[in-house]
């Protein structure tokens, strides 16, 4: 594989602090109660890097995530922006797009925050599992209380200023007992851009409750019942695992290559300026087999001075080879173009593998319920 099978990089993701005001009982960052801060002075440094290297391409989208970001300050927005638009003044006057993105658990969304967001133009995605006792039995704050009433704060600060929202659920073996009413929360508090991360074994989250066969049993049973709700109410829920699944059914395209094993589509960047990439997860974790994943500091590496690194090249050849196994075996690579290190590493112990348990939860059961709805009920999707 040569530079020209690598990138483009269309995705930045950046710590922008290891602080995380929660400590969600699923989550896999070990240093999340302490405040480490992505210095904006590296900012310049880190666009240079991407667009110095042979890997941007037309659109990137810089993601400022894990921990919580928003226990920085509004202002730390503000100045990061304005570095985006003086560094890439040119490169967008020829057209490049540049766009800001924020994950955060909207806990402490106010006015101010939403000022923030518009003025910036940052796209918000928030995290919120459902009803209060489902998502608090996991997403507390430190002294054990529940996060739920201040995300929904959050999030009806954000709809009262016209903001658009997407959301991520984590699913958990609570979330399986009632579909419909999962369904009518999100429905009926007005979140209708949605996205299901099922509960994974990775980093410090040694286990999951939604591993073994009757969970992906439940899982099925939960999916369908889900797509039955939505399809019943005219579909005002974009549910991502389905709407992935069908543009490729409707475009008649399947996925040649996740963006999560081909080198340089996805840069990511913590609060250090170590970087990584491949699967984000991977970012600064030490590992038994690999070490770090880290591949350098922008400080004192660029990014192709980083592909000649040994960590690179074994980190490159085991991916390669797990995801040439997923081409081998599995009937499901169209849809997933081979998977996601982490989850191969968590599971399996080395990226040179191949089926996932989270592989059946983020593919093979998403597919199989399209296609039983399609079938059986002669529906055609959304």
């Amino acid at each position: 594989m040569n530079h020209a099978d690598y990138g483009p990089i269309g995705l930045l993701v950046i710590q922008a602090t290891s602080l995380c005001n929660l400590d969600c009982s699923y989550c896999y960052l070990p240093d999340r109660q302490k405040r480490r801060i992505f210095d904006l002075n590296q900012l310049p440094l880190l666009l240079n890097r991407v667009y110095e290297s042979p890997f941007w391409g037309p659109h990137l989208s810089i993601l400022w995530h894990a921990g919580e970001p928003l226990t920085l300050p509004c202002s730390f927005y503000d100045d990061a922006t304005a570095i985006v638009r003086e560094q890439t003044a040119e490169l967008q006057e020829q057209g490049v797009q540049i766009e800001q993105h924020v994950q955060t658990n909207a806990t402490l969304i106010n006015d101010a925050w939403c000022e923030c967001f518009k003025r910036n133009r940052i796209v918000v995605g928030v995290s919120v599992d459902g009803p209060e006792e489902i998502h608090d039995s996991h997403r507390r704050f430190r002294n054990g209380k529940g996060s739920h009433a201040l995300t929904m704060r959050g999030i009806r600060k954000l709809q009262e200023q016209e903001i658009p929202i997407h959301a991520i659920a984590v699913l958990t073996s609570a979330a399986m007992e009632d579909p419909e009413r999962m369904y009518s929360f999100f429905r009926d508090n007005g979140i209708h851009d949605l996205g299901f991360n099922v509960e994974e074994q990775e980093g410090v989250n040694a286990s999951s409750s939604m591993q073994g066969i009757s969970r992906e049993k439940q899982y099925h049973h939960f999916l369908k019942c889900f797509w039955e709700c939505n399809q019943r109410d005219g579909f005002p829920i974009r549910l991502r695992e389905f709407d992935q699944i069908t543009e490729m059914m409707i475009s008649g395209q399947r996925l040649l290559q996740n963006e999560m094993n081909r080198p340089y589509s996805i840069l990511s960047v913590d609060s250090a300026g170590n970087f990584s990439t491949f699967d984000p997860e991977l970012l600064s974790v030490e590992t038994q087999k690999y070490g770090l994943f880290n591949l350098g500091n922008i400080r004192d590496q660029s990014l192709v001075a980083a592909t000649e690194s040994e960590t690179f090249q074994q980190l490159l050849q085991d991916m390669t080879a797990g995801t040439a196994l997923c081409r081998d075996q599995c009937d499901y690579y169209g849809f997933c173009g081979g998977g996601t290190g982490s989850n191969k590493y968590w599971e399996h112990g080395t990226l040179a593998s191949s089926e996932t348990c989270a592989c059946r939860f983020s593919t093979q059961i998403p597919v199989k319920v399209l296609l039983e709805q399609i079938e059986d009920q002669g529906v055609k999707a959304p």
